[in-house]
């Protein structure tokens, strides 16, 4: 439609960011930058305010809906509205003028904080204690997310001193850059769709189901705004009604830094427009620096009572703006996509670019997600490009540059690319990604390396080279056939000798003894790493019990106090959440993994569980005990340390947390010792360590510098 009236504009705007809405507020899934989003709502704004007549109630002109299926429903006791914002100074001073005409203040008296990209939320303490926590919702009623918000380990349960007998303190949930890189690590490492930035991130972790789930992934939270504010708690309370304890912002921010809550670290007083203004670029300068992503400087009213005479409209207050950051951007060609293909036969697309400074860094790569990506933003090779960094993090393609698109374009066909470059692949149904039929020869090494590990079935001089010399040779495609081979076989490949075969031969033999935990880890299930095949071995104790269960074993639905079902899941197996499961079911779903399953048994591996701790071995002071291992120790390697653990049967973990027991340091601990001490959790050396196993005896094998880790393995088909 080239020339729309403004009726038929203002009804595409309105499905358009609907649609966006539910991407962005119930999916966490968004398809456009936050600017773009703004440039549609600010245009259907300014087609209502030309045509009065159009307005309808109960539109996308309301501020979103962030409330899901499988939580709870509570009423704000105070409404939480949203913000109003602009990336113009023009604007900004445009408001301040207004403030100034509504509070008949030439000089009005603002704080000025960050803007952190996150989910906001709204905590309620009462008599001192945190008892709810509730995202912002419709404005008027928000989703029960208390359970996950409990896992912040940085949120005080109880205030102390003069608290209101109830209060809603405002603030935002995110997750810092650090732990979103880690968190992408991991899935690249499993061949699964990465998060698009922090604050999608943390939006779907707020809404998982299993708050086991959500203290894995390391929320954090800031607080800095007030809701509903009740009288103020004393030992000998006066008659009548107290007033409230607080008159302005800032004093409310004085009484969050008593209370040790976690608030902004940029808080700033200012006088009139243009104090406020250089508050806002020297913010802009500082937010780099911050852990968390910042996308914009908010500047409200201080004065409580000043607030009030202001005012507020139905979505937002009179005396509050958000000031946002535009993203920086950036022009280049793009030169061609190449096809990545991942350790599971994944296929991912990739914009290999002209190089472009954005952002104090370099970028010649970015990501393009899937074929549907490519498709749904029309990206050519030899377009122009506009490329950002998502969350200033990750770079990836906004958007073409169509006025400039060279005419002997053509829209790019990924199926055409597959057959172009020889690769049998096809699209899994149900996911956006498209596979390998059948492995690749570097997935065939990686898949014989990994099985024959440390960490899975330890057979000793089966490396990549070696891995790769038999894949090469034909004598092994999968796993189970280093069973069947020969020494005359060996022999042949290249600085293979009688002692190596021979040497070669005997750990493949061993390796039919290994623990259970070891041949789990070793077949490659995907999300399946050490400590998730060891916590599969101790509950289901035999292969076969793993290869039959279904996914009630895995996961039951929550049952509350009385007996009555609730919405949403709990793990039955420490550790398997819901992406873990049905990794594992459908591996097991397989026809070609149950027949290598059945080779491997025919060979005579050992699929049950004889690792199981006997009741001499139990030791009183470890049992039950998680642990977490950081450091070099004096004489333990890790794997020793994590061994003896187990065989007195505790548990590893590999981040430290709120339910760590105890946390063994050695030299140069990092982090993981800070998270330790910010927690209170107990810390011990080696010495205290060997006390507590009544082991005095020191071992004379050498350091190791194996990390602890919980990691996501290669399928092998």
């Amino acid at each position: 439609m080239k020339n729309p009236t403004p009726s038929e504009r203002i009804t595409r705007l309105r499905t358009e960011i609907a649609r966006h809405d539910k991407l962005y507020y119930n999916k966490a899934t968004p398809e456009i930058t936050d600017y773009e989003y703004d440039l549609l709502r600010n245009e259907l704004a300014d087609l209502i305010a030309r045509h009065p007549e159009l307005a309808q109630a109960g539109t996308t002109e309301t501020p979103g809906d962030d409330r899901t299926e499988g939580f709870a429903k509570v009423r704000h006791l105070s409404p939480m509205l949203s913000l109003d914002n602009t990336y113009n100074e023009d604007e900004f001073r445009n408001f301040v003028t207004r403030v100034e005409k509504l509070t008949a203040n030439s000089q009005p008296h603002f704080v000025v904080e960050p803007k952190i990209d996150g989910v906001a939320v709204s905590l309620t303490y009462e008599n001192g204690k945190f008892v709810r926590a509730v995202t912002r919702g419709n404005g008027t009623e928000g989703d029960d997310i208390t359970r996950n918000v409990e896992t912040i380990v940085s949120l005080p349960k109880t205030l102390t001193g003069e608290v209101p007998e109830k209060i809603e303190i405002r603030g935002e949930i995110y997750m810092t850059n650090a732990e979103f890189l880690r968190i992408n690590a991991e899935r690249e490492k499993a061949e699964l769709p990465l998060y698009a930035n922090p604050r999608n991130l943390a939006a779907g972790t707020v809404k998982l189901l299993d708050p086991r789930e959500t203290a894995a992934r390391k929320l954090e939270i800031v607080l800095y705004g007030i809701g509903f504010n009740g009288p103020v708690m004393r030992n000998n309370p006066p008659r009548g009604e107290p007033a409230s304890m607080f008159g302005a912002l800032s004093q409310f921010h004085s009484a969050l830094l008593r209370w040790k809550l976690p608030t902004v670290e940029f808080f700033r007083e200012v006088d009139g427009s243009d104090a406020a203004w250089q508050a806002i670029c020297d913010l802009d300068k500082l937010r780099r620096t911050f852990a968390y992503p910042t996308d914009g400087a908010v500047v409200k009213l201080d004065s409580f009572a000043a607030q009030s005479h202001a005012g507020s409209t139905s979505k937002f207050p009179h005396w509050a703006i958000a000031f946002k950051f535009a993203p920086e951007q950036a022009e280049t060609r793009l030169r061609a996509i190449t096809l990545q293909i991942g350790r599971t036969g994944a296929i991912t697309p990739v914009a290999e670019l002209e190089p472009v400074e954005l952002a104090g860094t370099t970028v010649s790569r970015a990501t393009l997600h899937n074929a549907d990506e490519i498709s749904r933003k029309d990206i050519r090779e030899g377009d122009l490009v506009v490329v950002e960094k998502a969350g200033e993090i990750i770079p990836q393609v906004v958007r073409v540059v169509l006025d400039k698109r060279p005419a002997e374009s053509t829209a790019f066909d990924f199926a055409a690319r597959l057959t172009e470059l020889g690769l049998d692949a096809e699209r899994v149904p149900g996911e956006a990604v498209w596979r390998l039929k059948k492995p690749s020869r570097e997935q065939q090494i990686r898949a014989l390396a990994h099985f024959g590990s440390k960490q899975c079935l330890d057979i000793e001089n089966l490396g990549p080279a070696i891995a790769e010399s038999l894949i090469n040779a034909d004598f092994v495609k999968t796993p189970s056939d280093l069973y069947s081979l020969t020494k005359e076989q060996l022999v042949t490949l290249e600085k293979f000798g009688d002692k190596s075969a021979d040497n070669l031969l005997v750990a493949i033999e061993a390796s039919k003894n290994g623990e259970l935990w070891r041949l789990i880890h070793a077949i490659g299930i995907p999300n399946v790493g050490m400590q998730t095949a060891k916590d599969l071995a101790r509950h289901f104790k035999t292969l076969d019990a793993l290869a039959g269960a279904t996914y009630s074993d895995f996961r039951r639905k929550l049952v509350g106090k009385k007996g009555q079902e609730l919405k949403g899941e709990e793990s039955v197996v420490s550790g398997v959440g819901g992406v873990v499961a049905e990794s594992i079911l459908t591996w097991f779903s397989d026809p070609a993994h149950r027949e290598f399953v059945e080779r491997l048994r025919a060979a005579g591996l050992n699929f049950s569980d004889t690792t199981e701790t006997s009741d001499a071995a139990v030791n009183e002071a470890i049992a039950g005990k998680t642990f977490v291992i950081t450091g070099t120790l004096p004489t333990l390697s890790r794997d020793e340390a994590r061994d003896k653990i187990e065989a007195a049967g505790g548990r590893v973990s590999g981040s430290v947390s709120k339910k760590t027991d105890f946390v063994l340091a050695g030299e140069e601990a990092g982090s993981k010792l800070t998270k330790a001490q910010e927690l209170g959790v107990t810390i011990i050396d080696e010495a205290e360590f060997r006390k507590m196993l009544n082991d005095a005896k020191t071992s004379s094998k050498s350091v190791g510098k194996a990390e602890v880790t919980h990691l996501a393995q290669p399928e092998l088909f």
